[in-house]
């Protein structure tokens, strides 16, 4: 059984991401659907770009991910299905695919203009129902992803913010701030100094703001500044019990650094 996973930027107030599913449904009625999410901001690539990247490792072969954040839909800009070793992945061609290949071994690439594949009419404003959907669904129900288009060798890439060494620390900035408002850096934990690490050295600097690294939320007391190794491997700023980029006024690119 095929797997397909939504990511978009819709919500569920409306009908469209229903619709999609819809969509495929009637097209490959065995597949398995998961919603990723469909809260990212409207018209956050960069957004949509993380939270697909932070998921799509966690699921097995074969995995196809549809992507839908597309303040360009009706434009120029290309829709796009590209083909890892471990998964598919289909969208518009604005970055929004990038981060999640950032580390994969990408095998094929195909510019999706096989208008057989898509429903039609096409509309202007809603590519999700009208091309990604349907592409998604005809490659879980078997079709040959050579089938999908014309190959390319070049898909848009976003740049993932640099992290830069210095004496006794790294410096970069925040990168995603999730529903809890929790600050997710591009810090990465392995990138620390183990022996400061291990010596409770490492402080994270924001601003005016000096916040040590502790094991958990829960180590620092209610309503304090925390900072934690998260799940996916990043450094992050939260309060314990509270919304710490609401409380300070930070946003994604607000620069950060750890020390020790």
């Amino acid at each position: 059984m095929s797997m397909i996973t939504l990511t978009t930027d819709f919500g569920t107030r409306d009908w469209f991401v229903g619709t999609m599913k819809g969509v495929i449904a009637g097209l490959a009625p065995e597949a398995r659907l998961i919603d990723l999410t469909h809260e990212v901001p409207p018209g956050d690539i960069r957004g949509g770009a993380f939270a697909l990247a932070a998921a799509a490792p966690f699921f097995g072969a074969g995995t196809i991910h549809v992507a839908v954040v597309d303040p360009g839909v009706g434009s120029r800009r290309r829709a796009i299905a590209i083909r890892s070793k471990e998964a598919v992945f289909v969208g518009p061609d604005n970055g929004v695919l990038s981060w999640a290949l950032r580390d994969a071994q990408v095998e094929e690439t195909r510019s999706l203009d096989n208008r057989e594949w898509f429903l039609d009419p096409v509309s202007r404003t809603f590519h999700g129902r009208d091309i990604f959907a349907p592409v998604a669904a005809r490659l879980a129900a078997g079709a040959l992803f050579a089938e999908a288009g014309d190959p390319t060798d070049e898909y848009v890439r976003l740049p993932w913010p640099p992290v830069h060494r210095r004496e006794n620390g790294l410096s970069g900035e925040i990168l995603y701030v999730d529903r809890f408002g929790n600050a997710i850096t591009n810090l990465p934990a392995a990138k620390l100094a183990p022996e400061a690490l291990a010596n409770g050295e490492v402080h994270l600097r924001c601003g005016a703001l000096h916040i040590p690294l502790c094991r958990c939320y829960a180590d620092a007391p209610v309503g304090s500044p925390v900072a934690v190794a998260g799940s996916g491997g990043l450094l992050e700023l939260a309060i314990n019990g509270g919304d710490f980029a609401t409380h300070h006024g930070l946003a994604e690119g607000t620069p950060v650094e750890a020390r020790w």
